[in-house]
């Protein structure tokens, strides 16, 4: 397995994905997972005017620093609430921008809402996610699924287990339509991870790698919380995988809106660009550790 990383470790400290991609670079990594969600915050990215033209530097960049995008995430959102349309638009626009960027995969989270059965939900899904796979079949892109964390909100449905997540791939039947597992979100479930990935299997296309301590969805470090690796190695060997490790951390040092005032020169509030980086090159150094163990390590 390759090491990869999402450019949203470093949405905190600049506004250009593409410098985001020189420090992912600089510390070790050769892939990476573009987050459109951070273009989409920003307004900017696939999300200006010249989009095309954005993607294209994209490439022109990624080439020029040495890292190849291997896989994508579309914006965060509630597909069952959009009424207008626009955030399917702002969607397909991910699936275009892969074709622009030679990225094969964009990872798309289901939708939910209250007080739906499974089987409303399947089919409402599966009435967003058509149009997103018609638009993929130009280009022979693959729109992946995931499993989410554990729902507290009472009366919701969503797609938070193999088996489901399984039969949601099942119910939408295409063969551009798959799965990402999140061992971050089935750590929240306390569900064994080795069976889980043995339920999808040749469905899982690609990984979001991270950690909690069982309780929030905190997007951690492995080792920093509760999630067992080996449980999720030996699933991985069980079903052949061959595709990227993929970490989905993230920011992993306090956003300083959260840090206690102090009434005088502020030098460190905000974490140093510099610690993100010591934390970017441990991450890799960690994840490239964890495959060596499982002899599945690959440059």
């Amino acid at each position: 397995m390759k090491l990869a990383t999402t450019t949203g470790d470093f949405s905190a400290y600049t506004d250009s994905q593409t410098d985001a991609l020189k420090h992912i670079r600089k510390a070790g990594f050769k892939y990476a997972d573009y987050n459109f969600g951070t273009d989409h915050l920003r307004k900017n990215g696939i999300y200006s005017e010249n989009y095309k033209e954005y993607c294209k530097s994209v490439v022109d960049a990624a080439k020029e620093i040495g890292i190849t995008l291997i896989q994508s995430h579309s914006p965060m959102g509630k597909p069952f609430l959009d009424e207008d349309g626009s955030f399917l638009a702002d969607t397909i626009r991910c699936v275009e921008a892969c074709a622009l960027m030679n990225i094969p995969h964009v990872v798309v989270h289901a939708g939910y809402a209250q007080d739906l059965t499974i089987e409303e939900n399947f089919e409402r899904n599966k009435q967003f996610f058509i149009p997103l796979l018609k638009e993929a079949e130009k280009y022979g892109i693959n729109v992946l699924v995931e499993n989410f964390n554990k729902m507290y909100k009472e009366g919701v449905y969503w797609v938070d287990n193999a088996t489901d997540l399984r039969a949601l791939i099942d119910y939408i039947d295409h063969p551009l339509f798959h799965a990402v597992w999140d061992t971050g979100h089935a750590n929240l479930q306390e569900m064994p991870q080795r069976d889980e990935l043995n339920i999808l299997g040749k469905h899982i296309y690609a990984l979001h790698i991270h950690d909690n301590l069982g309780i929030k969805d905190k997007h951690m470090i492995p080792f920093f919380g509760t999630m067992n690796m080996d449980d999720v190695m030996h699933g991985l060997k069980d079903i052949g995988y061959d595709g990227y490790f993929t970490f989905e951390v993230g920011r992993v040092l306090l956003s300083e809106e959260k840090r206690r005032i102090f009434d005088g020169e502020n030098k460190l509030t905000k974490a140093p660009i510099e610690i993100q980086d010591a934390y970017e090159t441990f991450l890799y150094n960690l994840g490239k550790t964890v495959l060596e163990k499982y002899n599945c390590f690959e440059e």
